[in-house]
């Protein structure tokens, strides 16, 4: 059964510019504030990363993801600077969580600017942090280069498990029977569902 190896090549067969524009910007939605998605960006990222099949075309999508992450900073970071004080109260902050907002000002307190690097893998956190960083007046020449090594991290994550995935895949495919593969499609679509079901929760009761 190569269902999967075909579904890989039909992704990498795209046209990568296309690929790259998509991906950028799942990456910017996904960091940018009170922007977001039903479909969670890292998701989206992941799943085109697959058509990294080449150095070249990783390191390009690396780059390009990167990019889009801090783009979605820098519109958190605005909003903070925009609204300090009352960024609290804002109706984004309050779809997203109230309480996550709260994290992200204590690991900004304790950590400075680092914390916009740090909290680059914490869901929804992550996405706060740059907005708290702008609400409490941290020198944008201090958030520049946090966001951007946090940026770099999180794409290496997601495009780098997608690279994998589609290199692995092929291989995979010769070593499992047709209802393993069943099984595991199964197991990442009741994953998908719970990380969705997850965050409106997170949402919702923030």
């Amino acid at each position: 059964m190569d269902w999967i190896a075909e579904g890989v090549q039909a992704v990498s067969d795209l046209p990568f510019p296309l690929l790259g524009l998509v991906a950028g910007a799942m990456a910017f939605a996904e960091s940018g504030l009170g922007v977001g998605s039903v479909l969670p960006g890292e998701t989206g990222v992941l799943l085109l990363g697959v058509a990294a099949t080449t150095p070249g075309r990783f390191a390009a999508l690396l780059l390009i993801v990167a990019l889009g992450v801090t783009a979605g900073d820098h519109v958190g970071y605005w909003l903070g600077q925009r609204y300090a004080g009352r960024m609290r109260d804002t109706r984004a902050v309050r779809r997203l969580g109230v309480r996550h907002w709260d994290r992200a000002t204590d690991a900004l307190h304790r950590h400075g600017a680092a914390a916009v690097f740090l909290t680059r893998l914490v869901p929804v956190v992550r996405t706060l942090t740059p907005a708290a960083a702008g609400a409490a007046h941290l020198p944008y020449n201090r958030f520049l280069p946090a966001s951007l090594a946090g940026s770099l991290l999180w794409s290496a994550v997601y495009v780098g498990l997608g690279a994998f995935a589609g290199a692995s895949a092929a291989h995979l495919e010769g070593l499992l029977g047709r209802f393993s593969w069943l099984l595991l499609a199964a197991v990442a679509l009741v994953a998908a569902a719970v990380a969705v079901l997850r965050r409106r929760a997170a949402t919702d009761h923030g």
